[in-house]
């Protein structure tokens, strides 16, 4: 019996991938230095931010995660993956958008939660735009 209810939690367990979008007044170039360096993420998305190659260390008060570096495109986007969900297909994307005829930025998260947490991750990433934005001095 204990089996079998294991088994039916780790398919409860299954991530929704979702995507949000927050339009920001920045220039891309600038964006990109505050999503894709140890500095420039220690500014606003965690505590301090360490790298070594692929390899971010990610602390905020006190706890560690580390994320490899997945892939990502100069000016446009960076793409991690947490260690902990290595065997796993999720990651999370920051992406920078830019409107080809009005000009506007944005920048689009790509995450993943499992549902009964899916409104306390976006809260999470609506919270770190927030303090991203402030970095900035964007409205």
């Amino acid at each position: 019996m204990y089996i079998l209810s294991a088994q039916i939690q780790v398919t409860m367990d299954d991530k929704i991938k979702f995507e949000m979008e927050f339009p920001i007044h920045a220039s891309p170039q600038l964006l990109y230095q505050y999503i894709s360096t140890p500095s420039g993420l220690s500014e606003w998305f965690a505590e301090n931010v360490n790298s070594r190659g692929e390899l971010f260390k990610f602390i905020w008060d006190g706890s560690e995660e580390q994320a490899k570096l997945v892939s990502k495109k100069s000016g446009e986007r960076i793409k991690f993956k947490w260690l902990a969900d290595e065997d796993e297909p999720y990651y999370f994307e920051i992406r920078i958008q830019v409107d080809e005829i009005t000009k506007d930025v944005s920048i689009i998260v790509v995450d993943f939660a499992e549902e009964d947490e899916m409104e306390e991750a976006k809260m999470l990433w609506e919270n770190q735009m927030s303090d991203l934005k402030q970095v900035l001095g964007s409205t």
